[in-house]
């Protein structure tokens, strides 16, 4: 099995995610059920990487679901983003200078999602 970085040089090759590699990398990252660190941290690479282009809408809601699920779904904080979770999608999101559709669909997605929607977080909307 690939690692994940790289699954990112083959992803990245064209610059785009189309239907077919967002499928692959789907089963790949939900093969155990749940998406870790790493796989996040891969995930915001990849957005950063493809951001503004003409990749498939597939990617966004894989991007979305993951992300979703690696925030709200932990044992820590369940349907919660609690202050670690809150300064890490920040500094993510910020990270590039550039927040684009997909991170703000995000954003949307968990703010009608988690119990509370922290103020850090609503100020990037």
């Amino acid at each position: 099995m690939k690692t994940l970085e790289e699954l990112k040089v083959e992803l990245l090759k064209d610059g785009i995610i189309d239907k077919d590699e967002a499928l692959m990398l789907e089963k790949r990252l939900f093969e155990d059920g749940k998406i870790d660190s790493e796989e996040a941290e891969f995930l915001f690479e990849i957005n950063n990487a493809v951001s503004g282009k003409a990749n498939d809408a597939s990617w966004k809601d894989l991007f979305i679901k993951a992300i979703s699920l690696y925030l709200l779904d932990d044992e820590n904080s369940p349907n919660e983003i609690d202050e670690e979770e809150t300064e890490w999608l920040y500094n993510k999101i910020k990270g590039d200078g550039i927040i684009d559709e997909t991170e703000k669909d995000l954003l949307l997605t968990l703010k009608s999602r988690a119990k509370i929607f922290p103020s850090r977080l609503e100020e990037l909307l």
